[in-house]
């Protein structure tokens, strides 16, 4: 057996052991390899979109995935949990990236719809409500991590509800529905796990449910007495509502989308039509594939094989993301990654509901499969937290090893 010595010349003479163990300490392979399974996929889909839809640009998806490895790379290298204590600046930076697409420097409209921002003299154009899921994220765990899991006071509960009510307003505004239920499911999640009575969360839940019934129906008078312009709720986002109660009340517009996509996956059968093949999309009558109806595409060529797959890989990244979460001794951390995890699933299951005429159809986007560098970078910050999250905590162990 060598001595203690022996070992340390040994050290001394391979310095470059224990660094290359210290960078990768931590990297969990399971978030590593579902990762890059599902970009990879999302790619495969994208392209296959490209061959009948111009607007479809692999190239442009692979540069997002470029650079969101890159950010992620970034992200794991950084100690997430150093943003513990910046609260005031996440608030800044979440009220920041909802009303820049309003402000007529930086606002661009892409398809008629607005979010987006365009940056000066580069003219690069990012969708910063992406980005604002999870900021608001980390905004809630850095809140709600203060009172050390338990939020024994009412009025503490009502202050986390009213901060998180700040950026689901705000996005309104753009607006952007879609992106506002993701922000509001994800950080509801991170407010329920900060430990506030059951009692409290299912009064928050009625009045919630009070609350939506209340404004539709203010909708309908608004809409009655003066007109679509000045409604809350736009034409095509209540027809949106209607259909998914009754698909066969409306065929020719949100009805219609509906009515392709569950063609387009139902004549997927067992094992798909194959690779670019999807005559629904090809033909023109599935809207939207390679974005909102991502998931229909993939299904009409991949069949429910290649369905199940995607799901399988969500899964592994979804649980590996809370296995991280309960085995970290940061509390802060430990409600990122459930908030994160919380924003996957809540995206993952609206999106192929959507698709299934389960969910209302939104403008939500596949994660990692749906067309968009914006979405796609910032699917890749998230994976880099949750990886930096494992990361430091086997860096610290590393530490006390040597």
């Amino acid at each position: 057996m060598r001595s203690t010595k022996q070992a340390r010349l040994d050290f001394a003479h391979h310095p470059a052991r224990p660094s290359l163990r210290f960078f990768f300490a931590g990297l969990d392979s399971a978030v590593v390899l579902a990762t890059v399974a599902l970009v990879a996929y999302g790619l495969v889909v994208v392209y296959s979109a490209s061959l009948s839809i111009a607007a479809a640009s692999p190239a442009r998806q692979a540069l997002g995935a470029g650079i969101g490895f890159v950010v992620a790379l970034a992200m794991y290298r950084f100690d997430m949990r150093k943003l513990a204590n910046c609260t005031l600046a996440l608030l800044v930076v979440d009220c920041a990236l909802m009303l820049a697409p309003l402000l007529p420097f930086f606002a661009y409209s892409a398809n008629g719809l607005t979010g987006w921002v365009k940056i000066p003299v580069i003219g690069f154009t990012f969708q910063t409500s992406e980005l604002a899921k999870p900021v608001t994220v980390l905004l809630m765990a850095s809140l709600c991590a203060r009172y050390g899991g338990r939020v024994a006071s009412l009025s503490d509960y009502v202050r986390l509800c009213a901060v998180l009510a700040v950026p689901f307003l705000l996005i309104l505004l753009q607006p952007d529905l879609g992106t506002g239920l993701v922000i509001l499911a994800s950080g509801a999640v991170v407010i329920v796990m900060a430990g506030p009575k059951r009692s409290w969360v299912i009064v928050t839940v009625v009045l919630l449910v009070l609350g939506v019934a209340a404004v539709l129906l203010t909708d309908g008078i608004i809409d009655n007495l003066v007109g679509d312009e000045h409604s809350l709720f736009k034409d095509y986002q209540m027809n949106r509502l209607l259909v998914f109660l009754d698909p066969d009340s409306d065929t020719t517009n949100a009805g219609y989308n509906l009515r392709q996509s569950m063609i387009a996956v139902g004549s997927g059968g067992l094992f798909g039509k194959g690779f670019g093949n999807a005559t629904q999309a090809a033909s023109g009558f599935l809207p939207e594939a390679h974005t909102d109806f991502a998931f229909a595409l993939l299904s009409e060529q991949f069949g429910f094989v290649g369905a199940a797959v995607l799901i399988a890989l969500y899964m592994v990244l979804v649980f590996s993301a809370i296995r991280i979460a309960m085995r970290s001794e940061s509390l802060f951390a430990k409600l990122t990654l459930l908030g994160i995890a919380a924003m996957w699933t809540f995206q993952i299951f609206e999106n192929i509901g959507m698709c299934l005429s389960l969910m209302p159809i939104t403008g939500i986007p596949l994660p990692f499969i749906s067309f968009g560098s914006s979405s796609m970078i910032v699917q890749l910050l998230t994976v880099g937290i949750v990886l930096s999250a494992g990361a430091h905590d086997g860096r610290e162990s590393l530490r006390a090893h040597f």
